[in-house]
């Protein structure tokens, strides 16, 4: 997979964790929260790692 695949893919997860997390806040919902952050975090890793790929790909 890309580096670019990746960030998008990370992107991705991102914003549904956010929306995770403000369905979880408006519901009170802890898990919900929780799920959301935990995806959160899964896009930043995910972004990072296309970052990296990008980085190791450049001469």
């Amino acid at each position: 997979m890309s580096g670019t695949k990746d960030k998008v893919k990370g992107l991705a997860n991102e914003a549904m964790g956010n929306v995770k997390q403000g369905i979880g806040k408006a519901t009170d919902n802890e898990k919900l929260r929780a799920e959301g952050r935990a995806q959160e975090l899964k896009g930043e890793a995910q972004q990072i790692k296309g970052d990296i790929k990008d980085a190791v790909k450049k001469p």
